[in-house]
């Protein structure tokens, strides 16, 4: 198998190099920016690529939005992704783009050489390799994306301002609405959200806690595209 690395740490793409010769992977380039990776790929062509997600130079999502270029541009290239922290939301846009020969993997479990390399011939073959921890956060966002679809647009600005830890008062002031559609728009979101019938400043903490939660896998963004 021929494999490309880009990781801006030169340190970590010999390492990883020297990782995978000792199972029989053959490192063709290593890179240490997207745009050096796009352009050996076009005179080394390859089965695979090892990308971090975060590169320069904002070191945000260089690394995942070259990973989806990659498979537009070379749809039987497999394409790994590697990130130091669980990002279930950087995952999920990546297989939302590219279902199949990709993978998210965490960076401190490729010191498993065995598994790196099944990981690599999953992908290869056209298969999805997801960290376990990954796919356990792949759940919440998917229960979230649930929750936010259950809320009508104005529903989720009231939840938003009640996260910001906003009054009724507060609310129909900044929304422009009378204290009765508030209260009939709060009720309603800690209805749709399933909240249990207890006392209404403790379902409304749970509710601000769900919000927190959409907001941390971008649920709520998503659905207000």
């Amino acid at each position: 198998m021929r494999v490309v690395i880009c990781d801006d740490s030169a340190l970590f793409r010999k390492g990883l190099a020297l990782l995978l010769d000792h199972v029989g992977v053959t490192v063709v380039a290593q890179a240490g920016d997207t745009a050096e990776l796009a352009s050996m790929l076009e005179t080394r062509p390859a089965d695979a690529a090892v990308v971090d997600v975060r590169m320069p130079p904002t070191f945000t999502d260089e690394g995942l939005v070259a990973a989806v270029e990659l498979k537009k541009r070379y749809p039987a290239l497999g394409v790994l992704v590697l990130s130091t922290y669980a990002e279930g939301a950087f995952a999920a846009r990546l297989l939302e783009a590219s279902p199949r020969g990709v993978g998210y993997l965490l960076k401190d479990r490729v010191d498993d050489a065995a598994a790196l390399r099944d990981a690599l011939e999953r992908v290869a073959s056209g298969g999805v390799a997801v960290d376990p921890e990954i796919v356990g956060q792949l759940f919440e966002l998917r229960r979230a994306e649930a929750m936010a679809d259950r809320l009508t647009p104005r529903e989720r600005d009231v939840l938003r301002l009640m996260a910001e830890g906003r009054s009724n008062a507060a609310i129909a002031r900044t929304l422009f609405l009378g204290a009765k559609t508030v209260e009939a728009h709060i009720a309603a979101v800690l209805n749709k959200l399933d909240l249990s019938q207890t006392p209404d400043d403790n379902r409304r903490v749970l509710a601000v806690l769900t919000w927190l939660r959409m907001e941390g896998t971008g649920a709520h963004q998503n659905r207000d595209r």
